[in-house]
């Protein structure tokens, strides 16, 4: 047994070859170190951390690929895409889209994935599925999808409606909340809701008084053109600072209503550069070109309402800071992806959007 262990620790010390020299990083790996404290300890080291059995159960999933996979459950693609262009063909075809894709979700069920040019959606076509999705899993699909028109029309996403779910989203949530929708902020903006309420009832009275006649005391009046008015002026008094004061009169109205139908009617189109970005430079269509014209027509628009904000905070005017872009103006600053005017101009208009009747 002695002959044996002096043969064995003999024959472990190998003979230093110039190929092992530079191929081996000078002999530090251990096939080709010298027996010796080194060899000895490396020998250790990779018995018990690298190779032992804890580590290789826990590297079980690598050795075994076909298995994990198999074992994972994906989401069926539907059937039919062309090449290159995927299923846009059953978007665009005489069926409206929901109904192309309820026919799909018939055969493929609850969830199934298609193929919109380069890009690759998801749909769910089941209650259950959609509420897990925008509760637990909400964080993981709060980012919406990069469209030509949101980058255009919202000033690169710095509306929160269209922006990716980050730091930005929730530092913009939080100041929304804090500072322009707080029971503090609307309570000193009660008096707006007031006063457009009375100014209205007034106008209407007028107009009974006008055209009123002898025979009959009964005047017809547009009520939904009515209320869609003091609604509109509510929320212009209360983002703004402005009024209209004839329904839908005057070249800046006219303009503004103009461009906002224009918004949404961009707004949701879906270009050929949303399923082929490298077509982008073709702007096929046109709608790029529109797109850039609107935005540029309602940024002149917010543009010389931030002007009029900041000469009458300059000027110390009063209720000049009551308004949401008074208030963005004295307490917001730039932060990395925008800067502070470009952030009051997209969060304004975005109010508008939402707030404001057509």
């Amino acid at each position: 047994m002695d002959y044996f262990r002096s043969v064995t620790a003999t024959s472990i010390i190998r003979p230093k070859f110039v190929i092992m020299e530079f191929l081996g990083y000078n002999n530090a790996m251990i096939a080709t170190a010298p027996y010796g404290p080194y060899w000895r300890q490396m020998r250790k080291f990779a018995t018990i951390e690298l190779l032992s059995s804890h580590r290789l159960n826990f590297l079980k999933h690598v050795r075994n690929p076909r298995r994990n996979t198999n074992s994972k459950k994906t989401v069926p693609e539907a059937g039919g895409a062309w090449p290159i262009i995927g299923h846009l063909r059953l978007l665009g075809g005489p069926q409206p889209p929901q109904i192309s894709l309820a026919n799909l979700a018939d055969k493929y069920g609850r969830m199934f994935t298609i193929k919109l040019g380069v890009r690759r959606a998801l749909v769910v076509s089941n209650w259950e599925i959609a509420k897990e999705c925008l509760t637990i899993h909400d964080k993981a699909l709060a980012t919406r999808p990069k469209a030509v028109a949101m980058e255009l029309l919202s000033y690169n996403h710095a509306m929160i409606a269209t922006a990716p779910y980050g730091t930005y989203w929730r530092q913009m949530r939080k100041f929304i909340i804090i500072e322009l929708l707080s029971n503090h902020r609307l309570n000193l903006l009660k008096h707006v809701r007031e006063s457009e309420v009375n100014t209205s009832l007034q106008q209407l009275y007028q107009l009974w008084n006008k055209k009123k006649s002898s025979n009959s005391d009964k005047v017809l009046v547009e009520m939904k053109r009515w209320f869609r008015d003091v609604t509109l002026n509510v929320i212009l008094m209360m983002v703004v600072g402005k009024r209209i004061p004839n329904s839908y009169e005057g070249v800046e109205t006219v303009e503004w209503k103009k461009s906002v139908d224009e918004f949404f009617e961009l707004g949701a189109k879906f270009v050929t550069a949303d399923a082929f970005p490298f077509l982008r430079w073709l702007d096929i269509g046109g709608e790029e070109k529109r797109m850039k014209k609107v935005s540029k027509e309602l940024d002149q628009l917010v543009e010389g309402w931030l002007r009029e904000h900041k000469e009458k905070i300059a000027e110390n005017e009063a209720n000049s800071e009551e308004d949401f872009m008074g208030v963005m103006l004295t307490k917001l600053r730039d932060v990395e992806e925008h800067d502070a005017n470009t952030i009051n101009k997209a969060t304004n208009l975005q109010f508008l959007f939402t707030f404001c009747p057509l």
